[in-house]
């Protein structure tokens, strides 16, 4: 057995792809559009998974990836999305991508205060573990008295 894909479902594409490519910096791998489905699916990568993907192709079914899932015709509330629990990342630099995310409109409700964890959430509220690459870096403002805002 072995991993491929988690699935979110999103209520805009434009805005989900915004969020985990352009802000948070995952790769679109390949998308399948289904006109009797009525539904697009997106697959996306780490860049540094890019590579893994590929291998994984060429042996069956690509993974590690992230799967989003746009029914066009759905209206239905996915409501807060945290059945799932959550989606985790390992970043080179905490604060800097916490700066970067923060900078692009994203809110940053659990800051990395530890210099290690934090979390944010997507367009459609699913929460987003990023992880310091290696040791915790040491505590930094504005980080470290950052409150938390919101839940993840």
């Amino acid at each position: 057995m072995r991993y491929l894909h988690t699935m979110l479902r999103v209520r805009n594409l434009d805005a989900a792809l915004d969020f985990w490519c352009g802000k948070l910096g995952l790769v679109e791998t390949h998308r399948t559009e289904s006109d009797t489905g009525r539904f697009t699916l997106v697959f996306l990568a780490a860049p540094e998974d890019t590579g893994d993907v590929a291998a994984s192709r060429a042996k069956g079914r690509p993974a590690p990836l992230l799967e989003l899932t746009y029914n066009w015709d759905g209206d239905e509330d996915y409501a807060e999305a945290r059945y799932f629990g959550h989606l985790a990342f390992e970043v080179d630099d905490i604060y800097a991508t916490c700066a970067r995310l923060q900078a692009a409109g994203v809110a940053i409700l659990r800051p990395p205060r530890d210099g290690q964890m934090a979390f944010v959430r997507s367009p459609d509220r699913q929460s987003v573990e990023l992880l310091q690459k290696g040791a915790a870096k040491p505590p930094q403002e504005p980080w470290s008295s950052m409150p938390n805002t919101g839940h993840w």
